[in-house]
């Protein structure tokens, strides 16, 4: 069976953008594959330096993995920083790029220009986050469009490794569930935490219904763009394009009709999330990082030895 993985920061609460382009892909692919979800905490740092909400962070990542669909016991959850292997291999990768290799970093200068603070991490992110993919002979990763490039530098830093040292790693592909690879925020950029521009997926009713609300619209529209792209992930087109219709101009109704249809979808899995307790989800990421440590820790001593740092 092909393998499978993907990845969520606990940077902050989860929004509607993180479940439509990565939990929801992973949660209808994960039965099909070997899979395993990554808890990316270490990436998290090049923007979250208090250490209480991380700590809370990661334990509601946990969560929101099982209440969005996952079963831990037919896919690993795990933690990153409990695999210290892909912090090792991020290292070995860095001293086999270039400055200008890493420079084409289309994310990394996207958030230098939205003012997010330029620090080394952020720079050689794309090198970890190959790290994460190589370690476990990925097949496939899921991945919005405005990812695939973090994928792409995976296949070529496998490609300059093996060059190097030997056979060793499985150039990944990327899988983009078109249509819903970019989700919109409420002032139409990228749905992002760091932006500020989210819907929260867990988020009381009255949450949802105040982020809703707050959607930038285009006066000048006959149909309100933003509004109608975010609809569009949880209903047809076909279905939509009466609503939108007989409501043309009104606004207000139609955000109210997104409110409905994002409770509808959202209300189950809150409820089950509401049900698992913190010690639940610390023990499912103690399992998961155990079974994950020992593929990762088996890839090392083979990657070690190839470099020649093993005696």
């Amino acid at each position: 069976m092909q393998k499978l993985l993907t990845g969520l920061q606990p940077s902050g609460a989860l929004h509607i953008g993180n479940y439509f382009g990565a939990l929801k892909p992973f949660v209808e692919l994960a039965y099909e594959y070997e899979s395993t979800l990554m808890i990316a905490d270490y990436h998290a740092l090049t923007s979250l330096r208090n250490p209480r909400e991380l700590r809370q962070n990661i334990v509601s990542v946990a969560k929101d993995y099982i209440a969005a669909g996952i079963d831990p016991q037919k896919s690993i959850i795990f933690k990153q920083s409990d695999v210290p292997e892909h912090t090792e291999l991020a290292w070995i990768f860095q001293c086999l790029v270039t400055v200008p290799f890493l420079e084409r970093s289309h994310a990394y200068k996207d958030k230098v220009a939205k003012g997010l603070e330029a620090n080394a991490g952020l720079f050689a992110y794309p090198m970890l986050m190959a790290a994460d993919i190589l370690l476990y002979d990925t097949d496939v990763v899921p991945v919005g469009e405005d990812q695939r490039q973090h994928v792409e530098y995976a296949r070529d830093i496998a490609a300059k490794f093996n060059n190097a040292y030997g056979e060793t790693f499985k150039p990944p592909k990327e899988h983009v569930l078109k249509g819903v690879a970019v989700v919109p925020g409420i002032d139409g950029k990228k749905m992002s935490k760091s932006y500020g521009n989210t819907i929260p997926l867990f988020g009381t009713k009255d949450e949802i219904a105040k982020a809703v609300m707050s959607i930038i619209t285009d006066s000048k529209a006959e149909s309100p763009e933003n509004v109608y792209a975010i609809h569009a992930l949880l209903k047809e087109r076909d279905d939509l394009s009466e609503l939108y219709k007989d409501n043309k101009g009104k606004y207000k109704v139609l955000k109210e009709a997104l409110i409905e249809d994002i409770e509808a979808l959202v209300a189950p899995m809150r409820s089950l999330r509401d049900s698992i307790s913190d010690a639940d989800a610390k023990a499912v990421l103690k399992e998961g990082s155990e079974k994950a440590r020992a593929r990762a820790s088996s890839k090392m001593a083979d990657v070690r030895k190839k470099i020649g740092v093993s005696l």
